[in-house]
């Protein structure tokens, strides 16, 4: 059976995998360009990630590398996406309510980026994020140093999602499948600001009220889980070519 440690282990990467293929059947990270982590349960100030060279639909357990503090691979059998490191590992050590964060380059969610805007309350998914999503503008859109990750965790606060200009969107949540979720979600939404031309937006109580029965836990599990059955057929992913 093994530890609950190593079971815990074992379920957060099950579901970052799930969450790489998933990416990968939405058509996103064809170039590598996105990253998913999962904190390790047991040594909480490192976090696993696909390995660097891994395709996302290719995506397998034996594929995933455990990243330390220092940005070393500590486990796992290639190196890690450097951006990861420098984007994941300070929001991971600011967050100690975050277990995982998610970003790529999206549709929608990369032009989107481009116009330096916040979430609005104009469609029911977009309550989601209503007054939950931050905005980070600034000049490091290449994000090659800590201390940028630092900038960005800084202006992600406690909030769930935050729009980095210019560059993509990026979600956070307590496991892998509501940072998953949540990013799905958000790329939708992303869609619908680009699309309508005059949009009206939802008033804030009803904004509120849409948000405390959509932006939960159970909810995030339900998309995960669609998510995963629509475009893979199961919950549980099969080991890896």
């Amino acid at each position: 059976m093994g530890s609950a440690l190593e079971q815990a282990r074992a379920a957060r990467q099950r579901d970052l995998v799930l969450g790489y293929r998933i990416f990968a059947a939405l058509g996103w990270g064809d170039m590598g360009d996105g990253h998913i982590s999962a904190r390790d349960p047991e040594r909480e100030d490192c976090f696993w990630v696909l390995a660097d060279d891994t395709p996302f639909p290719r995506a397998s357990v034996e594929d995933l590398v455990l990243v330390g503090p220092d940005g070393a691979p500590l486990a796992g059998p290639r190196g890690a996406n450097p951006p990861a490191y420098f984007i994941h590992w300070p929001i991971l050590a600011a967050r100690r309510d975050v277990v995982s964060a998610a970003h790529t380059h999206t549709p929608h969610g990369t032009p989107f980026s481009a116009e330096a805007r916040g979430i609005e309350p104009i469609t029911q998914e977009s309550c989601i994020f209503f007054e939950d999503c931050a905005v980070f503008d600034d000049d490091e859109v290449q994000v090659q140093s800590v201390a940028c990750g630092g900038r960005i965790a800084q202006a992600l606060g406690r909030r769930r999602g935050i729009v980095l200009c210019n560059h993509g969107l990026l979600t956070v949540g307590a496991t892998v499948r509501e940072a998953v979720a949540w990013f799905v979600t958000m790329e939708r939404v992303a869609q619908a600001h680009l699309e309508v031309r005059a949009p009206r937006p939802i008033e804030a109580p009803a904004a509120r009220f849409a948000k405390a029965d959509l932006a939960t836990p159970r909810h995030a599990q339900r998309v995960f889980n669609f998510l995963a059955q629509h475009h893979l057929g199961a919950l549980h992913p099969q080991p890896g070519p």
